[in-house]
């Protein structure tokens, strides 16, 4: 079976794979990928490859060409360059809204009434259904790589926590991890953000971090990969327990 899978891999790459100068153009976008050595690079690409053959993308009033595509491969692949591409089966389409989309939806209080709301939003997740992301930010994102805003990153992450059942901040962790870690530090953390935002206090990062844990591990898996130096410096715990999931060290520059 292993056989079979690496054929038919090396198959897809050999006849779906990125044109170099495509390539090239989207790195030259993509300035959070400069960290990257030449093999990261490669394996990104060949990941992006397989992403974009197994993904059906599906483009509302707006159209996607191959550009769009790779764009949108290379960004939701980096957080899983080192754990591996079975980490986003299960689920199949990508939804691109050229803009904000609006979704209506019942929520209940906890007097348990329930409330109709409208809300605007440029990226939702679920659990095995689409990826749903709004392409402006998505190009905004581009024009302010620093900032620690990622929308694809962002949902991206939200599909890794639901890998165990449920979207609550606690992805499947790896054999070499600790639970009680992961939640003492990332609990922490969380509620560290709530006190001073409680206390008009300023805080480094956004402040939709502190929505609930879910968006906790999202927002701060933006700020791991576009702007880890905030991350290192203000939430330095949540940046190792970051650094061991993802298995990557965003400070470190490649030679």
């Amino acid at each position: 079976m292993n056989f079979l899978k690496r054929t038919k891999t090396r198959y897809i790459l050999h006849r779906y794979g990125i044109s170099h100068s495509l390539w090239l153009e989207t790195l030259e976008k993509l300035t959070i990928t400069n960290r990257l050595s030449a093999v990261e690079k490669a394996h990104l690409r060949e990941l992006s490859t397989l992403f974009i053959y197994q993904k059906n993308f599906i483009g509302v009033e707006i159209e996607i060409d191959q550009a769009m595509k790779v764009l949108i491969a290379a960004l939701a692949c980096l957080p899983i360059l080192h754990l591996g591409n079975s980490l986003l089966a299960g689920w199949r389409d990508i939804v691109i809204y050229p803009s904000a989309f609006r979704v209506n939806r019942d929520e209940t209080d906890e007097a348990g009434v329930v409330h109709h709301q409208q809300k605007l939003l440029s990226g939702e997740a679920w659990s095995r259904g689409p990826l749903i992301i709004s392409w402006d930010d998505v190009l905004h994102d581009l024009q302010n790589p620093h900032q620690g805003h990622n929308v694809i990153i962002h949902e991206l992450a939200h599909k890794l926590d639901m890998l165990n059942g449920r979207c609550n901040g606690m992805p499947p962790l790896h054999p070499n991890m600790s639970i009680a870690d992961w939640s003492q530090t990332l609990n922490a953390a969380y509620q560290q953000l709530h006190q001073r935002l409680d206390h008009h206090h300023r805080i480094r990062v956004n402040p939709y971090a502190a929505t609930n844990p879910a968006e906790f591990f999202a927002v701060f898996s933006e700020y791991f990969f576009s702007n880890p130096a905030v991350l290192s410096e203000h939430f330095a715990a949540v940046y190792q327990q970051l650094q061991l999931y993802y298995r990557q060290n965003p400070q470190h520059q490649a030679d």
